[in-house]
């Protein structure tokens, strides 16, 4: 079962450049706007109900996380959705996470609280960014422990990196679910105080998304 894809098209939030980012990158996802087009700001600007500046400020966002490419004089243009981009990025995450989980060690018991919680808010999401944020959330919780600043920056540019795939993986219930109960039994390992298990899990974890985007990536270029 499929969740409902909603993305506003008359976005009146206060933080409306996050909006249209959110919007522009759903609108790419689902092939409204296509690999290589150019955009045309004018239309999309009254597409989406915002004026100018915000639409920049959106774009500008996902430029900077390989969504949206821009050229001088020319404007900005759908950077393609690649299988080859997506295994190189998406594939650092593995390795990157559970070494950042062995330095932060076992959670306090607060910490762990606030896991509990981010899970069962993500298991009631009703759309892909709602789910990417809390999932992104609930795994930068994980990590707050660990002292390396710089091993945790690489983290956060990989997922920014890769949310515009990541679309693709939460428009599924059941993926949504798999993600769910992975990170149930990472938390059942720490609980335990058992970290080695926690940092295999977490590996498995970040792992189990890759089939479901490559399935789609291949779907969407057929």
């Amino acid at each position: 079962m499929s969740l409902i894809i909603v993305y506003s098209m008359q976005i009146t939030s206060d933080n409306i450049s996050d909006q249209a980012a959110d919007a522009i990158r759903e609108m790419i996802v689902d092939g409204t706007l296509t690999d290589g087009d150019r955009i045309n700001e004018v239309r999309l600007a009254a597409t989406l109900g915002v004026s100018r500046t915000p639409l920049r400020e959106g774009l500008a966002r996902l430029v900077a996380q390989g969504a949206v490419t821009t050229e001088p004089r020319r404007g900005f243009f759908v950077a393609p959705l690649t299988l080859t981009e997506f295994e190189q990025v998406y594939g650092i995450r593995p390795i990157l996470d559970p070494e950042a989980l062995r330095l932060a060690g076992i959670p306090s018991q607060e910490s762990l609280a606030r896991l509990e919680k981010l899970n069962r808010n993500l298991l009631s999401t009703k759309t892909p960014a709602a789910a990417i944020d809390i999932d992104n959330a609930w795994h930068m919780e994980l990590l707050a422990g660990c002292p390396n600043k710089v091993l945790i920056g690489l983290i956060q540019q990989m997922i920014d990196r890769t949310r515009r795939y990541e679309h693709a993986l939460f428009r599924e219930t059941e993926n949504l679910w798999v993600a769910g109960n992975e990170h149930d039994l990472i938390m059942t390992a720490l609980r335990d105080n058992d970290l080695a298990t926690a940092c295999a899990m977490l590996k498995q974890n970040m792992e189990s998304g890759i089939e479901p985007i490559v399935d789609w990536l291949a779907q969407r270029a057929a």
